[in-house]
């Protein structure tokens, strides 16, 4: 049976769309949103200018609206998510507008392909939401009785990039146990097995990113917390936004480091060579979860096209498994391809069951 899925990608700063019949790619487009439209309204609010963006494109393409099979949306930071896709159902519209996602442009996506299905008698979906956790208690658990780990990665490129791996070697992911390692401007590791990522390093907590400071002792970030030098909004842009690279080079443009390098640049160097070392011993980290019966290791995310990098990093891993280099991520094919997948019966989609608390009106 022929399907076109229509898949919304809602980012910080731009509104991605793209159309699939089947696995086939018609188009893809960008919009980037002005600082005026953005700064001025809160996310929720930016739902009037993003849906006249998509429809828009939707025009200038010639889009049938009327033979769209469905809407795949990007998932967000809504709580007590699993990974896979999930119908998106008043309830899940509902929770989005009463705030029990974390602020972030990815909710926008489960409201935009809400807009564009509705009318149209369809369903609109997201899928492996930013947010997905399927940890075992084992992995939940921490030192601290009050704090609770949670799986916060790349999971949507992440289990995107496994499907391929798997393909590739004729296998199904659901039966291969791996690591991947998302390298982007923020570095996740993953396990994944029978399907699920069962435990993971973010990228607050692992190796250093080119815009994340990544694990830090802790005692030296108490520290600087109560320093009187910094706020809080400072601290977390230390951690994410200006860590890693930028705060050492001024750039996170790891094509500049490289070329810095390559022109004798010790400093560069050994920073260079001291995140390619973590990476590495977060992949070696992962390996015990699964007691070293790993079938691959995976490097993606856009990182993962230099060389130099990845060399850096196999060199140090590759007595665990084998390594798969499938650099880039693309989180549209990623969500059509999962929409596909339920129209196909092939996956069920869920619906979200929200933490119960007293709701504000819409």
């Amino acid at each position: 049976m022929n399907y076109k899925v229509l898949a919304i990608n809602p980012g910080s700063t731009s509104t991605k769309v793209a159309l699939y019949e089947n696995e086939n790619r018609i188009f893809s487009e960008c919009i980037e949103h002005t600082a005026e439209e953005l700064n001025s309204l809160d996310i929720l609010d930016q739902m009037g200018f993003r849906t006249m963006a998509v429809y828009s494109i939707l025009s200038k393409h010639k889009v049938e609206l009327s033979e769209l099979s469905a809407v795949a949306g990007r998932g967000g930071l809504l709580p007590n998510m699993l990974g896979g896709g999930y119908l998106v159902t008043e309830t899940m519209i509902d929770a989005i507008y009463n705030e029990e996602a974390s602020p972030h442009a990815s909710n926008l996506g489960a409201l935009l392909a809400s807009e564009i299905a509705m009318p149209l008698g369809i369903n609109a979906y997201i899928y492996d939401a930013v947010t997905a956790d399927e940890f075992p208690e084992i992995a939940a658990t921490t030192g601290m009785p009050d704090v609770r780990r949670h799986s916060m990665c790349h999971v949507l490129n992440m289990k995107a990039t496994a499907r391929k791996a798997a393909a590739k070697h004729g296998r199904q992911y659901e039966d291969l146990r791996l690591i991947v390692a998302h390298l982007g401007g923020g570095i996740s590791i993953a396990i994944h097995e029978d399907g699920k990522i069962i435990d993971a390093i973010g990228d607050d907590a692992g190796p250093f990113a080119p815009e994340r400071s990544g694990s830090v002792p802790l005692f030296y970030v108490i520290d600087m917390c109560y320093s009187g030098k910094y706020n809080k909004k400072e601290m977390a842009r230390k951690v994410r936004g200006q860590g890693g690279l930028k705060a050492y080079f001024g750039t996170s443009d790891c094509k500049e480091i490289e070329k810095m390098i390559v022109e004798g640049n010790e400093r560069a160097r050994l920073v260079y060579e001291a995140m390619a070392y973590q990476i590495a011993k977060g992949i070696g980290e992962m390996a015990p979860v699964l007691r070293g019966e790993i079938d691959y290791i995976i490097l993606t995310g856009g990182l993962a096209y230099s060389k130099m990098l990845t060399n850096m990093i196999a060199e140090r891993v590759n007595f665990i498994a084998p390594i798969e280099i499938l650099p880039g991520e693309d989180e549209m094919e990623a969500l059509a391809f999962g929409a596909l997948r339920i129209l196909r019966g092939e996956e069920t989609a869920r619906e979200y069951q929200p933490i119960r608390k007293e709701r504000k009106k819409r």
